[in-house]
């Protein structure tokens, strides 16, 4: 009897270890499938000119006077619009005062501008003020590095949110080239997987169009055409003038679900006390992407995660 057991215990520890190795096996396969793919699908969202971001091209990276995209300390510009709520089929209107501060914050090692936006009902209740972060590379170029945002609903915070270049694959993109024409090939945006997932990619539609807004009417206007590749037949359009920024905001497209419409209808250089409170207001926001005081929404512990490894914005110059 007992020659017996070890005659069966001996293969049945030797097919044990085979089993385990194989699952070993299978599961590194697994992983190097992952990474893979992962890693694919990374490379066709930066296809463009997002896979050429190079932190040495970056030397006044604060300074943004790019043509169609000039982001001047103390500058703001107020848009006006409505957009369709997707669930109810609604069109409702809406406010958005964009602020360039004279903050900066270090992302993934470039020194960035904090622009400062918040948007708004009609009525003025909050729906969402956002950091994003914007550099501009020795050629003109204006880089995106990432964003940190709050949705309300009804006046309550429900879903706080950011993706930051160097962070769990995010990468920085593009949000105006130094030099748009049309038919060149559509450019990555900045990019970050799931689970916040940031595709969008701009391309340009049209240049040397004539536009008209509250504020006034411009030439040699560039359209970009904004999109993601996952999402077929829908576009944004965004307007941008000569040495004004953005100006109008359209759509095209049968899938295009919320028809956006805006249209600038102020834009001024502000003086130093509302400079100061909306300085603060960035502060704020900023600190709160850290701190995630609210614990609310499927994001915060993905976007304290990862917000924790910049720098808190700082005021490093002068707005004139």
């Amino acid at each position: 009897m007992k020659i017996l057991i070890a005659i069966v215990f001996v293969p049945l520890t030797a097919l044990l270890a085979a089993c385990g190795a194989q699952q070993g096996a299978n599961q590194e396969s697994a992983n190097r499938d992952a990474q893979t793919s992962a890693e694919s699908t990374q490379a066709e969202h930066l296809t463009g000119t997002a896979e050429e971001f190079d932190r040495a091209q970056f030397d006044n990276p604060t300074q943004i006077d790019n043509e169609y995209q000039p982001f001047e300390p103390g500058t703001q510009w107020v848009y006006e619009g409505a957009i369709t709520n997707e669930e109810t089929g609604v069109r409702e209107k809406h406010r958005l005062v964009v602020t360039a501060t004279d903050l900066t914050k270090v992302v993934d090692g470039v020194r960035t501008l904090v622009v400062h936006d918040k948007e708004t009902t009609q009525a003025g209740q909050m729906l969402e003020p956002e950091v994003r972060f914007h550099a501009q590379d020795n050629e003109g170029n204006v880089w995106y590095f990432g964003e940190y945002r709050e949705e309300f609903e009804d006046g309550k915070l429900v879903e706080p949110r950011a993706w930051v270049p160097g962070q769990k694959g995010a990468r920085e993109g593009i949000s105006m080239q130094a030099d748009p024409r049309p038919g060149t090939p559509s450019y990555a945006q900045g990019y970050a997987p799931k689970p916040v997932v940031w595709v969008d990619r701009g391309k340009v539609y049209d240049v040397n169009r004539k536009t008209c807004v509250p504020v006034g009417c411009y030439d040699d206007v560039v359209v970009i055409d904004e999109f993601e590749r996952t999402k077929p037949g829908a576009f944004q359009q965004k307007y941008f003038a000569p040495g004004v920024g953005e100006v109008r905001v359209g759509w095209r497209g049968e899938k295009e679900k919320e028809r956006e419409t805006m249209v600038l209808v102020e834009r001024r250089h502000l003086d130093p006390e509302a400079l100061a409170k909306v300085r603060q207001d960035a502060i704020e926001l900023d600190r709160r992407g850290y701190e995630q005081p609210n614990k609310v929404g499927p994001f915060w512990k993905y976007t304290k995660e990862v917000y924790r490894h910049t720098q808190p914005v700082e005021r490093t110059f002068q707005a004139e």
